[in-house]
């Protein structure tokens, strides 16, 4: 076993040290996460526009990394979950969007083709059940000849879903692997309309109500006007439909990570209603408790200078591991995850 390097580690006690899910939230490391994201997020791949061949550069790439970690094909075959649907207009995360090319697909529709990309690591004894991490790996394409970059948005959530994953399997490989089964699933079409996640929640490969929760990753890896420092991130929606869940996951960021949970914007009645806008609120709908990791939008957001250097790869890799032992434990403990009725 490789020895573990004390300057890896933030926010892990070193009481933790012996127990098995810390071990592998540590191969959430900064330079995978900035190999991917360097990739994902270069001009090469056009700004990841859905339906174009940034979208399905990218796509190829999540996918091959899912084969090279050794994660099956879903129902014997399959990666990709392909949609073709219409979309209606863009959401928006940011309170006055003033890019011109987004309000064109204000009062149109318009036929998208898109693939979600799926990693499922089967559970052991209580493999029917299934908690869903999500990331939309989509952005926002190359207008008049500049390339959005989209590298917090949301190619930091999606580097972050693809070393979620390879802790899990490498979990699994070692005969630790999760008792619920886990899927991870980076989504397109969230620009259009949040596309592929509805298209997932309405024509689900497995069934909803099998699904334990939602872990949505959409932009970890920045810091926003409202803080000084990367120790912060904005929790939105677990306590919406379950306190157990608010509770676990309070718990789990006590005892390992000891990062900020700010939840300022955490309400269905907040003005920017982000509640609504990422790919978990697809899931809350279906009343499948949510979890949604956010840093708050910045002045590089929706712009084209979303761009790799200003990432901050200490932050992202702390919410990365925050987020995987957070699904360690609904995937592990022995109660599923409790659904408060409304």
């Amino acid at each position: 076993m490789k020895k573990i390097i004390f300057p890896l580690l933030i926010g892990l006690s070193i009481s933790s040290f012996s127990q098995e899910n810390v071990k592998y939230s540590l191969t959430i490391n900064i330079s995978d996460l900035e190999k991917h994201l360097t990739i994902l997020a270069s001009d090469s791949l056009e700004g990841r526009e859905t339906g174009k061949k940034g979208q399905k550069m990218a796509a190829d790439y999540i996918m091959k990394h899912f084969i090279n970690i050794g994660v099956p094909p879903y129902k014997g075959n399959k990666y990709y979950q392909k949609f073709k649907v219409k979309s209606g207009r863009h959401i928006c995360k940011c309170e006055d969007c003033d890019n011109g090319f987004i309000k064109e697909l204000f009062g149109k529709k318009k036929m998208i083709k898109g693939e979600n990309v799926l990693a499922f690591i089967e559970g052991t004894d209580l493999k029917e059940e299934i908690v869903i991490i999500t990331a939309h790996y989509d952005h926002l394409g190359i207008h008049e000849n500049i390339v959005f970059n989209g590298a917090d948005d949301d190619g930091s959530g999606t580097v972050a879903a693809m070393e979620i994953a390879e802790a899990f399997m490498i979990a699994k490989k070692e005969g630790n692997g999760p008792r619920r089964s886990i899927l991870v699933m980076t989504v397109s079409g969230e620009e259009k309309g949040l596309l592929g996640s509805k298209y997932y929640t309405d024509n689900p490969i497995y069934p909803l109500e099998n699904t334990v929760a939602n872990l949505n990753i959409d932009m970890i890896g920045r810091v926003d006007d409202w803080h000084e420092n990367g120790d912060y991130v904005y929790l939105i929606g677990s306590d919406m439909l379950s306190m157990d869940l608010h509770n676990l996951s309070e718990e789990v960021n006590k005892k390992y990570i000891g990062t900020n949970l700010d939840y300022r914007f955490n309400s269905e009645d907040d003005p920017n209603q982000y509640y609504y806008r990422s790919d978990h609120y697809n899931f809350a709908k279906n009343n499948i408790p949510v979890i949604f990791y956010f840093n708050g939008v910045h002045e590089d957001y929706h712009k084209k200078t979303d761009t790799v250097e200003k990432i901050d790869f200490g932050k992202l890799q702390r919410i990365s591991r925050l987020i995987f032992l957070t699904a360690w434990e609904i995937a592990n403990r022995e109660e599923r995850i409790v659904v408060d009725k409304k």
